[in-house]
């Protein structure tokens, strides 16, 4: 009784530290908001691209309100929705806050929310493996988890990841695009339909890459959250038959959602633009790279250099070099459908057209619901030192190349080769702990089953 207590005990402490850290995560953001002039966070290219930045949709929300199209120039090339969104907001002002505040004070709003679904996320993905690992009479990969909470962990480091803070108060539109996905992940573990589908549709309406999301959601829908290999499954008689009902169900909430959508965007644009505009400044935005402005990833220092003749070849190369990756990991890691999709998040904001550290920080906040399995991780300590040293980097050589004029342009693209080199490694890495967790398992769960079989012949 006495051991009971002090584990409950031991619980609410551990809860009340957590909410303790969530409010001071809040405080801190709204104390940089109040400073947005001496950080000028909102003009560097690591943070707003042409696709995330506010002024660029405070510039089509102009455009809007004054009879013309949103689309017209070359500024704005995201969704009418954000506009009718986030454009009133850019234009109210808060007393004692500088402009822009009340979107500030909506990216807190959308992390906070972020943060708890990566947080009921973890605590459906321990439960369910744990399950998992009872069915298969393995217990000791799991002890540690009622110590430290997956979930209140990765939800403490996505809030408190120095990518999400900036991204939040650099005014980028990242931390949207990032509820939205994590939306997906969520009611896809929880097999909430209906909800999982708007996340999916919403995210990929904002930003295109998203759609990779399909494969994860529909394994996480159809054989639900991560679990071992389903060949111990079948070796101790348990199968795991695929449901085809929520996938159905997805399916079709996913059409109703997108039909919603272009409705809604078609009256939003109604007597200044059209959808067929719409889908040209926005996706064919993003696939034909129109807009060559620096940023922490390697294909505008690429397309920016590349001949004219040979530009559609190689934006056929890099786009479908994404599509190649997706098949062989989905059949590799199928009975992992959370940790797909937090490969193939790494994977997109590593490639797409217009990358920032709010993309990066998704995909970091994700990794905290792995620890556990990733504990035997190579390189780890590496990698931790390249988060934090190429960051800091990056700034000084844009600064030398731009202000100072004592560089040039291979000094900060050198800056996006190494991060784009330090994600792959993360990746690699990542993928291969989690095999040889993976045998790990398949390992003990063959020693039990010899056990259980030797218990046997001696009876």
């Amino acid at each position: 009784m006495e051991t009971i207590k002090e584990t409950k005990q031991l619980r609410k402490e551990r809860i009340g530290g957590f909410w303790i850290w969530v409010v001071l995560s809040v405080i801190f953001r709204i104390l940089l908001i109040c400073f947005p002039q001496s950080l000028n966070l909102s003009s560097r290219p690591e943070i707003s691209t042409p696709l995330s930045s506010l002024r660029r949709l405070a510039e089509g929300y102009w455009l809007k309100q004054s009879a013309m199209s949103p689309y017209a120039g070359s500024m704005y090339h995201g969704s009418p929705l954000l506009l009718s969104l986030l454009g009133p907001l850019t234009v109210k002002r808060i007393e004692g806050l500088p402009n822009h505040a009340l979107c500030s004070l909506l990216f807190v709003i959308a992390d906070i929310f972020s943060a708890m679904l990566i947080r009921a996320t973890g605590w459906k993905l321990q439960m369910a493996y744990r399950q998992s690992l009872k069915s298969l009479n393995i217990c000791s990969t799991v002890e540690s988890s009622d110590i430290l909470p997956l979930g209140d962990i990765a939800a403490l480091v996505y809030l408190w990841n120095p990518f999400t803070v900036v991204a939040c108060v650099g005014l980028s539109t990242s931390p949207l695009e990032n509820l939205l996905i994590l939306l997906t992940l969520y009611g896809a573990c929880t097999r909430i339909v209906p909800l999982a589908a708007f996340g999916w549709v919403m995210a990929t309406h904002f930003s295109l890459y998203p759609a990779i999301l399909v494969i994860p959601v529909i394994l996480l829908l159809g054989y639900g959250p991560d679990a071992p290999p389903r060949k111990l499954f079948i070796e101790k008689g348990h199968n795991q038959n695929f449901s085809w009902r929520p996938v159905i169900l997805f399916l079709f909430w996913s059409s109703m959602w997108s039909l919603y959508v272009l409705v809604l965007c078609s009256i939003s644009l109604k007597q200044h633009s059209s959808l067929s505009e719409m889908f040209q400044r926005t996706y064919g935005f993003i696939l034909t790279m129109e807009d060559m402005s620096p940023n922490i990833g390697v294909l505008w220092y690429f397309f920016a250099e590349v001949f004219d003749f040979f530009r559609n070849f190689f934006l056929i190369v890099f786009h479908v070099n994404i599509l190649f990756m997706i098949l062989p990991l989905a059949i590799r890691l199928n009975h992992r459908p959370c940790f797909l999709a937090f490969i193939y998040i790494a994977i997109s904001s590593m490639l797409k057209s217009y990358p920032s550290y709010g993309d990066s920080a998704l995909y970091l906040g994700l990794l905290g619901l792995f620890l556990e399995e990733l504990a035997d991780m190579q390189f780890s300590f590496f990698i931790f030192c390249c988060y934090v040293g190429i960051p800091l980097l990056s700034p000084v050589m844009h600064n030398l190349w731009i202000w100072r004029g004592t560089g040039n342009a291979n000094f900060y693209f050198a800056t996006g080769i190494a991060y784009t080199c330090l994600q792959i490694i993360l990746v690699v890495e990542s993928v291969s702990a989690m095999l040889k967790h993976d045998r790990k398992v398949r390992k003990l769960s063959g020693m039990k089953l010899q056990e259980g079989k030797s218990v046997l012949g001696t009876s």
